[in-house]
């Protein structure tokens, strides 16, 4: 935020760094709802910062999620100490934690919390002290940390408020302003220091996201507007709103979700009178003063919920998901199909497996897995989730299969809160899972099972197909906005305009002709005919290699593949 053209008045100013000379508890929940409110504002924003062209930009889902959490902490409280709102809030972002970037954060919390401590007030010289502590504590968080990140523009603001200080900063607002100017300048600066950036044209989304929530709370301070985007397009995979996932009824052709709070007591049975009016599959969630409203809509009538709802209250949050493409094949959730999960006895070791369709799910339990995770591309479950899953187990001894390259941190980061022997299998994809698990012992010692399940996913190599979201030109592929693209082993390999070419060149690329075997898990987006026509024409390119087809229920990749 340039403050050229935002900062208030000098005479008004003044008045405001005397107001936030120090702020307690209460000023900081307040700083801490504008910045999640200005972050969701944006959230598109910074999803839309992905490197790769793939539908997996959602680290600015995840933070605001993560945001959303340690809000939720609060309460109802309006407790004065600064210090325990910020214990409060670290808790919630950490039990929150979506993604790598989600996971940051929540470590930024927790820095920032422990300086603090028990303080009543926070003052200038606190705040940067804080700001310190928040620094090093995620730094500390991350086992390789890479330069031109979150991290960066972390360590950059903390900088820059110890600059402040002691060049004579008096408030925390001095600290604060000096804080977001830097930190947008840091975030500008990250193609500098990370390459891959560079050759994508973006800066680093979790930057960027650390930069909202730092632009919120000074927006919230001069008081301008922080919500004038109230309605944002996302998957509603990636919100996990499992409770919302209904079959499409004739004529329903859009599902709406409004997350709003309503201006003065809601009646309830007027309410789903009036739904009732609009739409079918009505739901209805309640929780911190806020409501959650799902709904089915024909197309004529998609913007009527908002309006209506518009009428009741404040809108926090509007998504829309296009249900006849999303229905094209009922993809399912991993929850949505029946399948047995393995048996676990006390003292056995138990597998949990991050599964992103119910295809995948049901292939993970035929393997042994013993508790699934629903996540993946733009739905990275929390850790609290992860954490929930190992705690249901009737057993001490748990190994994590995170599936992903986003979820693997939040998987790590689970293991520090359980007192049950936990130990992580980084897979970052659904082949590597499947490889890993083919190397499971229940009965086996835990760092020695561990180590052969992570020696297994060397042996397979992970084959992805999906759509390119923008054009970009990375690893020597030029790809187009709305191609087909294959990436192998998460490098972008080929483009193209044909699925089932681009499919073939990719797997060619694999080393397919000296495979023994090629499996594909079919997504959402495809029929079963649809998918077999396309696994048949594998056959006849590679005639010796056997290819199996599986329904694997993912949304946006239209095949995952693996190659042994």
């Amino acid at each position: 935020m340039s403050n050229g053209g935002t900062r208030p008045p000098e005479d008004q100013r003044r008045e405001l760094g005397e107001r936030y000379r120090s702020v307690d508890g209460r000023m900081v929940r307040q700083l801490t709802e504008a910045a999640l409110t200005w972050l969701r504002t944006n959230q598109q924003i910074v999803n839309s910062l992905n490197v790769f062209p793939v539908p997996d930009g959602d680290t600015g889902t995840n933070m605001t999620l993560t945001m959303q959490s340690a809000i939720d902490a609060l309460g109802d409280s309006s407790e004065p100490s600064a210090g325990k709102v910020a214990k409060a809030l670290a808790h919630g972002a950490l039990m929150g934690a979506r993604g790598n970037s989600g996971v940051i954060l929540s470590q930024l919390w927790r820095g920032l919390a422990r300086s603090i401590d028990d303080e009543s007030m926070m003052d200038a010289e606190a705040f940067a002290h804080a700001l310190a502590e928040a620094r090093d504590t995620a730094y500390k968080g991350v086992v390789h940390p890479v330069e031109g990140t979150i991290l960066t523009v972390a360590k950059d603001s903390a900088q820059a408020a110890q600059e402040a200080l002691d060049r004579g900063a008096t408030s925390a607002l001095d600290i604060l302003e000096r804080v977001v100017e830097e930190a947008d300048a840091s975030v500008q600066r990250t193609p500098d220091l990370l390459p891959v950036l560079r050759d994508a044209g973006v800066v680093d989304s979790g930057g960027k996201g650390l930069f909202f929530i730092l632009e919120g709370m000074l927006r919230f301070i001069y008081g301008l507007p922080l919500d004038r985007a109230l309605a944002t397009v996302q998957p509603l995979s990636a919100l996990k709103l499992q409770d919302a996932a209904q079959s499409v009824e004739p004529g329903q052709d859009w599902e709406v979700v409004i997350d709003f709070r309503p201006s003065s007591s809601l009646d309830i049975q007027s309410f789903y009178a009036r739904l009732e009016e609009i739409g079918t599959s009505i739901q209805v969630g309640e929780g911190d003063g806020i409501y959650r409203m799902h709904i089915h809509v024909p197309t004529h009538a998609k913007a009527e919920p908002e309006k209506y709802v518009e009428s009741l209250g404040t809108i926090n949050r509007v998504m829309f998901e296009n249900l006849m493409e999303q229905m094209a094949e009922q993809p399912g959730q991993p929850g949505s199909s029946v399948f047995k999960l393995a048996p676990v006895t006390p003292g056995q070791l138990a597998v949990v497996a991050v599964a992103p369709g119910s295809g995948i799910a049901e292939v993970f339990a035929s393997l042994g897995v013993a508790a699934i995770v629903e996540g993946g591309q733009t739905m990275n479950p929390s850790m609290k989730d992860i954490l929930s899953a190992v705690e249901a187990l009737p057993t001490d001894r748990v190994i994590i299969l995170p599936n992903n390259k986003n979820i693997v941190l939040a998987a790590e980061q689970a293991s520090g809160l359980t007192s049950k022997s936990l130990a992580v299998v980084p897979t970052t994809s659904v082949p590597q899972g499947i490889a890993a698990l083919l190397a499971l012992d229940p009965d086996g010692e835990i760092g020695a099972v561990s180590q052969a399940m992570g020696q297994a996913v060397g042996e397979v190599k992970t084959v992805e197909m999906t759509v390119a979201t923008r054009s970009v030109e990375l690893d020597g592929v030029q790809a187009n906005e709305g191609q087909v693209i294959g990436l192998l082993n998460g490098k972008l390999a080929v483009s193209g305009d044909d699925l089932e070419a681009a499919l073939l060149q990719v797997l060619e690329k694999a080393g397919a002709p000296n495979a023994e075997l090629i499996s594909l898990y079919y997504g959402a987006g495809l029929t079963a005919i649809q998918a077999n026509k396309i696994a048949d024409r594998v056959r006849e390119t590679w005639p010796r290699v056997e290819v199996e087809i599986v329904r694997g229920g993912q949304p946006h990749y239209q095949f995952i593949a693996s190659l042994e």
